[in-house]
């Protein structure tokens, strides 16, 4: 007899509800949403991520919109989910116009392999990113450079990997103060790599509320290009 897979793997998404072998089909089955306060006065519903065992960068079956600041020759497609978490995001980002397009917060741990690849991507999409490798230099005060990087930042993305939660969970101090900073202005981004969203909320559920982005359902790749579109002017179409 066959087993329902909402126990181990979920249904976040059609897809998912749709492979299960008791619930396909019938939408709507799942674990429930749960809210958490954000930064600020509404509460938010948690989008949860795919499984990192999912396919990466194919949409798949999955309903797609296009956000206002997507140009009409993007390639990548958004999901409704996505649009919502990133308009706030957005909208404080058109408020700013700091030097530094991107402030890229990583685990120590991740500094010359997922976060170096993803530091890569973004320069490929023509942005300027702070990127603690390249921008901290021998003898610099640690902590005067990271506040001065916040501040010269349009956004933020925080890259959530099985490192940074073990961060999160050790070393309040600087992940702290850098995500906190961040969270206040809505002008952090959560890029989910190798880790699910129920990791996240177990370490974090503030950070979790607030919806981002994940390689188990983008490419790196797809990724680098919505947060270069998410900083970047409206082009017109």
């Amino acid at each position: 007899m066959s087993n329902c897979t909402a126990p181990s793997q979920g249904h976040r998404t059609s897809s998912g509800a749709a492979s299960c072998p008791v619930h396909g089909g019938r939408g709507g089955y799942g674990y429930s949403r749960p809210s958490y306060p954000s930064y600020g006065s509404s509460v938010t519903p948690v989008r949860r991520v795919g499984s990192p065992t999912g396919s990466a960068g194919g949409s798949g079956g999955r309903r797609t919109a296009r956000p206002s600041w997507s140009p009409s020759t993007s390639t990548v497609s958004y999901t409704p989910q996505e649009v919502r978490d990133l308009e706030d995001v957005r909208t404080a980002v058109e408020a700013r116009t700091q030097s530094n397009d991107v402030f890229l917060c990583h685990a120590w741990a991740d500094r010359r392999d997922d976060a170096k690849d993803f530091y890569d991507l973004l320069l490929d999409e023509d942005l300027s990113v702070w990127f603690s490798e390249v921008s901290l230099t021998l003898g610099t005060d640690m902590r005067a450079a990271i506040d001065k990087g916040l501040v010269s930042s349009r956004v933020g993305i925080v890259l959530v990997t099985p490192a940074m939660l073990d961060r999160l969970r050790t070393d309040r101090s600087v992940a702290g103060s850098e995500l906190s900073a961040l969270l206040r202005r809505n002008l952090l981004v959560p890029v989910l790599h190798r880790v699910t969203f129920e990791e996240l909320d177990q370490v974090s559920p503030t950070l979790a509320s607030r919806g981002g982005l994940s390689t188990s359902e983008d490419s790196k790749e797809d990724i680098a290009v919505k947060i270069s579109e998410l900083v970047g002017t409206l082009d017109g179409d």
